[in-house]
């Protein structure tokens, strides 16, 4: 990533430039050379000679004064980001950066520092083309807001499972209407949970309702078939980005991304070899490296090149009320499992010994108000592998086990070091559920009660409720889903949720909302902060 330092240029500048090298270009017409005798020659028009940026622009892993803009051409050009703390682009400072190749698939994105705190600001993204240096793309816009440090509410909202189940981009329902949704409330950032695209699950034409009616999805061919090759993998991700409401959310909406399992196969595991007929390739850490590397360049997080380099967890610092732990419960875990081993071992991993002793090192220096926990999948639900193996963290009533001796080791530290105000954000399982896990009702005892909350689908299926254990003493306090409710219901029937979170600048209580894909608040509760 390159980190050049911003050239300051007015506006007059900026219109003269665009004038020479959009104007100049457009209304001249190129005649090819055909390469067939006969053939007419082709006229290829100054707008197609222009780079294209076919999916839009976001940005994401925001924190404190730093933010990565991200975007994707659509042939070989340099990325240029120009920025201005006023909408008119008064005193825009312009950024050269990176160059777009096809070695990550055009995508390209640039980290942005030192901006001031708790403003505005406002960007667009234009290409220059590698051939011709005088033409350029026409410029693609976005804003967002950098963290404040003190005196500014935070607002902020979460959740996961986008384009699952075969439910995709209807253009008769307004395509992935709960993205606007979000949108309109203006959020600071977004944390996507999990579950970004539906490697394995192809999206069909059409899809008949119970109710007879057909449900039209568009479709690709990358999204015709479960993805194996690092072709089919990027295009699951093109195929969110053809949404308007999800490219209009991401232009103005710093995403905090994290991955679960469907960015690669249902519940995998690293070394996993697939017993799935619609595979050809059956090594899930081939399937795996491939899948990583299309999340790493279409997600807008700070990108190596070496795929290695980059974590999927990490932390990010928002201001003096809240820090953010984003976690990678997919990289490091041991194989799904009875998941009942009575001590740790390797095969209990699932954060892994190293990134627990990066979470508590994190939340021990945090001098934050809240913590805010960010899990691909909840703690006290039962998520189920096959008959006998569990998916997740829990494994049925009873004492701490398997998996959860990780769990009980990082709620007994947090305990131990008084940490307060530890809340965790999660999705995975279609449906929105609030839990209070409560010691006093707990197999394992030695913690601090805490709040857990539970967000989507945003695009997907709606199922559950799933199955609490008593280990940690989860109690249901709210969950989405009406009685009866059957597997697998389409977005149409409305049973889509995300989570909202508003923190007072002032009295630092935490309000934590469930919302349906209109908006409507399902579910509201206050947080007051913990006091020595």
């Amino acid at each position: 990533m390159e980190s050049n330092q911003p050239l300051k240029i007015n506006r007059r500048q900026f219109l003269v430039r665009s004038a020479v090298t959009a104007g100049g270009i457009i209304g001249t017409n190129i005649v090819s050379k055909s390469p067939v005798f006969g053939q007419a020659p082709a006229i290829i028009t100054a707008e197609k000679m222009r780079p294209g940026i076919p999916f839009g622009v976001a940005t994401g892993d925001i924190s404190e004064n730093n933010v990565v803009i991200w975007s994707r051409s659509d042939r070989p050009a340099r990325m240029i980001v120009e920025y201005s703390t006023s909408e008119s682009f008064r005193n825009v400072r312009r950024i050269p950066g990176p160059v777009a190749l096809e070695t990550s698939d055009f995508t390209a994105r640039l980290n942005l520092r030192k901006l001031p705190q708790n403003q505005q600001i406002f960007y667009r993204v234009i290409f220059q083309d590698l051939n011709y240096r005088n033409v350029y793309s026409a410029p693609v816009s976005g804003s967002f807001r950098t963290p404040p440090r003190y005196g500014k509410d935070i607002c902020f909202v979460w959740g996961g499972d986008t384009a699952g189940q075969g439910w995709g981009i209807n253009p008769d329902f307004g395509g992935m209407r709960i993205y606007e949704t979000m949108r309109q409330l203006q959020p600071d950032f977004f944390i996507h949970s999990g579950d970004n695209i539906y490697a394995d699950g192809p999206i069909q034409s059409q899809v008949t309702l119970d109710d007879g009616t057909i449900w039209r999805n568009i479709t690709t061919p990358e999204k015709s078939k479960v993805a194996e090759t690092l072709t089919e993998f990027r295009g699951n991700y093109q195929y969110n980005l053809m949404d308007e409401n999800i490219k209009r959310f991401n232009a103005e909406v710093p995403i905090l991304a994290q991955w679960d399992d469907h960015e690669v196969t249902n519940n995998w595991y690293p070394g996993e070899i697939l017993n799935d007929d619609r595979y050809t390739v059956k090594d899930v850490n081939l399937l795996a490296k491939r899948a990583r590397q299309a999340f790493l360049e279409y997600m807008p997080i700070e990108y190596y090149d070496n795929p290695e380099r980059t974590r999927i967890y990490r932390s990010f610092e928002y201001g003096s009320l809240l820090d953010i732990f984003m976690l990678d419960e997919r990289t490091y875990r041991g194989p799904n499992s009875p998941n009942n081993q009575p001590q740790q071992s390797p095969a209990t991993d699932f954060l892994s010994r190293r990134q627990v002793q990066w979470l508590k090192r994190q939340l021990l220096s945090s001098k934050a108000t809240w913590k805010v926990i960010a899990s691909d999948m909840p703690l006290g639900l039962i998520v189920r592998d096959g008959a006998t193996d569990f998916e997740a963290w829990a494994n049925g009533d009873g004492p701490a086990l398997g998996r959860e001796l990780e769990l009980a080791d990082l709620l007994r530290f947090i305990k131990n070091r008084n940490i307060q105000n530890v809340v965790w954000f999660t999705a995975d399982v279609h449906y929105a559920a609030a839990h209070y896990y409560d010691p006093n009702k707990a197999q394992f005892q030695d913690f601090k009660p805490f709040w857990e909350f539970v967000a989507g689908p945003l695009n997907a299926g709606t199922f559950g409720p799933n199955q609490l254990e008593n280990t940690f003493g989860p109690q249901l306090v709210f969950q989405s889903l009406p009685a009866g409710t059957r597997a697998n219901r389409p977005p149409s029937e409305g049973l889509q949720f995300f989570g909202a979170v508003r923190i007072n600048a002032y009295t630092k209580v935490m309000t934590v909302s469930l919302r349906n894909l209109a908006g409507k608040v399902v579910y509201s509760v206050d947080l007051p902060p913990e006091k020595d």
